[in-house]
């Protein structure tokens, strides 16, 4: 028997999963059904008014609560001005790539006035994930929660929190964000970083017109509590804290982690973080904050977002602390962090990490310009890998692929770049164009891969999170400076590493993942800084369909969006 649950309301959720939870008789699974108006509406934040696209009136938009093993079925119908499309952030869609939502990757967009169902079954995950519009800059204020309940009866591996709260970071302009793109775009320069942080879509009363605009966690002494921490910035990995308190990490990207305490984490755009706190200080009213790590000389919104954390019967007029968070540039305590995050690797929740290796990948992330008349000085800033800027289709790659459409793509990306080159040496200014295409990789299916991705130093190196759709990986290893093939893969993790769907390529440094690939479609991977996307630090694997029906791309549905 099948639970219908319609709308976001928690309340009607948690009724329903208590009601049903001890009748032996009903199906552990069940059908969730949402319906998702894209609608814009006026938001005031800083002392402006805009309006903004929303899912159902709402920013940030409706959590998605589901069980491991569900159904869960999101219409979403589109009264905005622009195209929509909707990615389910780290969600595999095990031979559905048409419910996973990249524009002109896995879909074309719903167009104004038009309605799309996504249809999601959630199989081996549980955990936070997210998702948020996945075409322009939109996800700038159309994106929420999405959280996956382990099935009925089934305990988290670490301490029972008393209750959970959702802490969704982001970012804020004043001034409409399609506009300041596209007039960025036409000089050929980045966009005005954010005038705000948010949290829960707030950013806190250190701004101006933002007392009313603060998010408050009210708690009572000894309890515990999980924080699904979400990273929706669009540009700024974030640091996070709570004065006075340790926060415990339980999970990264929907995968359990020994857990190990901190005093604050670091997450990248893209990125989910589960913490423990528990309310075991003195009464009173303590700051949560966030602000970016940034270790390159690179512009970044640098203020701090702060939310309140309440502890019940303080009055609201006590002042909150402040929590002392990491420098902005503490590259020491990022590769500290991260070098803490394991997997559990436990019989119940193992690491299979591929050891025998079918396909070796290196792929060089770098700035560039390529000419441009149009543009302020000649030039347009972008964005490659392997020296390649990724040129968007006008046909889903998905579509072509599964309906053999020709001249939509190529599939001769290159395992590694044409020319090697001392990738982090001195800033490289000169020979900075680069190729277009629309290049895809083509992955046997159930072939292992390992890919390194090495950051460079043309015109600056940085740190950039790359999410690959469709599947999680393994994060072996990492190291500053330039990948050392013989010696670096000697002191890879291979029991125990972090699995996640988005790294955090170290600043200068690189990062080394691997994955089976065991899911047929078509795969976006992609910076998930939206202005390196925007500018091109994006490809797409294509896995192959295996041998028989059940390792095959599904048909596609009937209402899929049409170019």
């Amino acid at each position: 028997m099948a639970i219908l649950v319609y709308g976001s309301h928690l309340g009607l959720l948690l009724l329903l999963t208590f009601f049903v939870g001890p009748l032996p008789f009903l199906a552990e699974s069940a059908i969730k059904k949402y319906q998702f108006d894209i609608q814009v509406k006026n938001v005031s934040r800083l002392c402006n008014a805009k309006p903004i696209v929303t899912v159902n009136g709402m920013f940030p938009g409706p959590t998605i609560y589901v069980r491991e093993g569900d159904r869960v079925l999101i219409n979403v119908t589109n009264n905005a001005q622009y195209n929509m499309s909707i990615h389910w952030h780290g969600l595999k869609q095990q031979r559905n790539g048409w419910a996973d939502g990249p524009a002109y990757i896995t879909q074309c967009p719903i167009k104004t006035g038009n309605s799309y169902t996504y249809d999601i079954t959630v199989t081996g995950q549980r955990g936070t994930l997210w998702w948020h519009a996945h075409i322009l800059w939109l996800r700038a204020t159309v994106y929420g929660a999405f959280v996956i309940m382990p099935k009925l009866g089934t305990p988290f591996p670490f301490p029972q929190p008393n209750l959970e709260a959702n802490i969704v970071l982001g970012e804020w302009w004043n001034s409409d964000v399609e506009t300041i793109v596209n007039q960025a775009n036409k000089l050929g320069l980045p966009p005005q970083t954010s005038d705000a942080h948010t949290i829960n879509g707030k950013p806190g009363p250190l701004f101006p017109c933002s007392d009313k605009h603060t998010y408050a966690l009210e708690v009572e002494s000894g309890k515990t509590y999980l924080l699904r921490i979400i990273n929706a910035a669009l540009n700024d990995e974030l640091f996070f804290a709570i004065a006075g308190h340790s926060l415990t990490v339980v999970e990264i990207d929907a995968v359990y982690t020994k857990p190990f305490t901190t005093t604050a984490i670091l997450i990248a755009p893209g990125q989910t973080t589960n913490v423990l706190v528990k309310a075991d200080q003195a009464p009173g009213r303590y700051f949560m904050a966030a602000r970016p790590f940034m270790d390159a000389p690179i512009p970044v919104d640098n203020k701090t977002v702060t939310a309140i954390l309440q502890y019940k019967g303080i009055p609201t007029t006590i002042l909150p602390s402040l929590p002392t968070l990491p420098l902005p540039n503490d590259t020491n305590f990022a590769l500290s962090y991260n070098n803490k995050l394991r997997s559990l690797n436990t019989p119940l929740f193992p690491t299979n990490v591929p050891i025998k290796i079918d396909r070796h990948l290196f792929y060089t992330i770098g700035l560039g310009a390529n000419p441009c008349a149009s543009c302020l000085n000649g030039t347009q800033l972008t964005a490659s890998l392997n020296n390649i800027t990724f040129v968007m289709p006008k046909t889903g790659l998905l579509q072509a692929h599964y309906f053999n459409i020709p001249g939509v793509f190529t599939a001769d990306f290159p395992d590694r770049p044409a020319v090697p080159f001392n990738y982090t040496g001195v800033p490289l200014t000169a020979n900075l164009a680069t190729t277009l295409g629309t290049r895809l990789s083509k992955l046997a299916f159930n072939s292992t891969v390992e890919l390194v991705l090495q950051d460079t130093n043309m015109l600056t190196v940085e740190s950039h999170p790359f999410h690959l759709h469709g599947y999680n990986f393994f994060v072996v290893g990492t190291g500053i400076g330039n990948f050392d093939p013989k010696n670096d893969p000697l002191k890879y993790n291979l029991i125990d590493p972090p699995e996640r769907n988005t790294v955090g390529v170290p600043t200068g440094g690189w990062a080394a993942i691997r994955f089976r690939a065991d899911n047929p479609g078509v795969w976006f991977m992609h910076c998930h800084l939206e202005l390196h996307t925007m500018w091109g630090l994006k490809m797409a694997f294509v896995v192959e369909n295996g041998k028989s029906a059940e390792e095959s791309i599904l048909p596609p549905p009937a209402d899929l969006p049409p170019c």
